[in-house]
């Protein structure tokens, strides 16, 4: 399963996180995750064999660390800090502590190696230098250099380590261990624990590489066609038809636009306008499928036995959440595009219409895209462009409209290139607190009638 930045937050009680990490997700098995009178022999031929058998990296280390603990190695606290390629994050970690029994994933964002938490930690000395930190924890010199250390001594901790694992990559990738014993690590529990991690090292690269190309692919091709690709989808003409309430959208004044901001001033104009779209698509369960220069390709999937009504309610609430974000952008007196100046008003049109498409594999056979295509997609962009003489920000087609009993006006049937049907169109009522609505350069063909009437 994919986790993003925009992810709803859970609950990290019983645990305390700062406000640049939230938790993933956590696994609670405690003592069973591991075998009773394990030997470390027997914990070096599991990581050999049966550990690459598990999916899921929480679980993973979890069963590792109970392992040691079980095999008689006196660990009470241990962690793991993986980076990470994702255009929101910084990193990865996991996180066990024997007085819950508890054992975290957690993800940090971009803030978090420029935090003092962060710069003032061991792992910034063996993530950026490849240093082993070895420190008694009730030492007041090591506390003064790294504060964490006092917040572990309450907790009743002896011993601190922070050592690189080496994973291949630019930097360094992190364990910690700590215990509770007066006297701390042995040298040789302190070379046992080495040993086991440099074989646990290997299943740590092997989930990094997944990792990284699940928030590559998530990034630049949606959720679900990255688990499609993901899962071996990745022949030209690979796809399945499905039915989807399509989207479509377009930048208004672009062009004009394009020809008098500066080229990063207008890369700063599109991600601010691209985010108004797509923050709320994808919070209401829409698939975006591409960036189209100003333009932007999404569908809401309806599944098998639907009707079809709950996709079309949540891609007309992403639209119009979408148009509420861009009039707090046209209102707003800071924010992204404070320094840049003579874009306002922001306006845009979204055409929603719902049909069958193929969604698969497109292209040459070494360059594919994953898209969507069909007459359906094809009418939404034609529709679209009636924004221009409608002058209203959304329209959807009947398909759509069909769906909810009242709240559009009936804007008539309309030609449309390409389509051999005239269409009939409809528009929501404009709300009178929703500011930036296209100029209406056409009155309404028919009038205000509930839809389901009309079908």
């Amino acid at each position: 399963m994919a986790f993003t930045i925009s992810d709803p937050p859970l609950d990290p009680a019983p645990r305390h996180y700062p406000p640049t990490v939230s938790l993933v997700r956590r696994s609670a098995r405690g003592p069973a995750a591991a075998p009773a009178g394990i030997t470390v022999p027997q914990i070096e031929q599991w990581l050999l064999r049966d550990a690459a058998r598990e999916p899921e990296m929480v679980r993973l280390f979890e069963s590792f660390v109970w392992r040691m603990v079980a095999a008689g190695l006196p660990i009470d606290r241990t962690t793991v800090h993986v980076g990470t390629l994702h255009p929101q994050l910084v990193g990865y970690a996991w996180s066990w502590l024997i007085n819950d029994g508890l054992c975290d994933e957690v993800k940090a964002d971009d803030r978090t190696d420029e935090s003092e938490g962060y710069l003032r930690s061991a792992l910034y000395r063996v993530i950026e230098f490849g240093e082993v930190v070895r420190r008694r924890v009730d030492d007041p010199a090591a506390q003064a250099e790294f504060p964490l250390l006092a917040e572990l001594a309450e907790i009743g901790i002896t011993e601190y380590v922070a050592m690189p694992m080496n994973t291949g990559g630019a930097h360094h990738n992190v364990m910690t261990i700590a215990t509770k014993r007066p006297a701390g690590f042995s040298d040789a529990e302190f070379g046992t624990i080495r040993r086991l991690l440099d074989l646990f090292a290997l299943h740590v690269e092997r989930h990094i590489a997944l990792r990284v190309a699940d928030n590559a692919l998530n990034a630049y091709l949606g959720t679900t066609a990255a688990a499609k690709v993901l899962h071996g989808s990745i022949k030209r003409g690979i796809g399945e038809p499905i039915n989807a309430v399509i989207w479509v959208s377009d930048l208004r004044g672009f062009t004009e636009l394009s020809g008098r901001l500066a080229d990063a001033d207008m890369i700063a104009l599109l991600n601010a306008y691209f985010e108004c779209l797509a923050t709320p698509i994808l919070r209401q369960g829409g698939e975006i499928l591409k960036f189209m220069g100003d333009g932007l390709l999404a569908v809401f999937p309806i599944a098998p036995k639907d009707s079809g009504k709950a996709a079309a309610t949540a891609a007309l609430a992403a639209a119009q959440g979408a148009m509420d974000a861009i009039a707090a952008l046209n209102g707003g007196g800071s924010g992204p595009l404070h320094a840049v100046a003579g874009w306002k008003p922001l306006r845009t049109g979204i055409a929603l219409h719902e049909g069958e498409v193929f969604f698969g594999n497109i292209g040459a056979p070494d360059r594919l895209d994953f898209t969507v295509i069909g007459s359906a997609v094809n009418a939404a962009s034609r529709v679209e462009a009636l924004q221009k003489t409608l002058g209203r920000s959304i329209l959807i087609t009947e398909a759509v409209a069909r769906h909810f009993d009242d709240g559009f006006d009936d804007l008539g049937a309309h030609a449309l290139r390409g389509v051999a049907q005239p269409m009939r169109i409809f528009s929501p009522v404009p709300r009178a607190d929703q500011a930036g609505p296209l100029p209406r350069t056409a009155r309404k063909t028919g009038g205000r009638r509930p839809v389901a009437n009309l079908v």
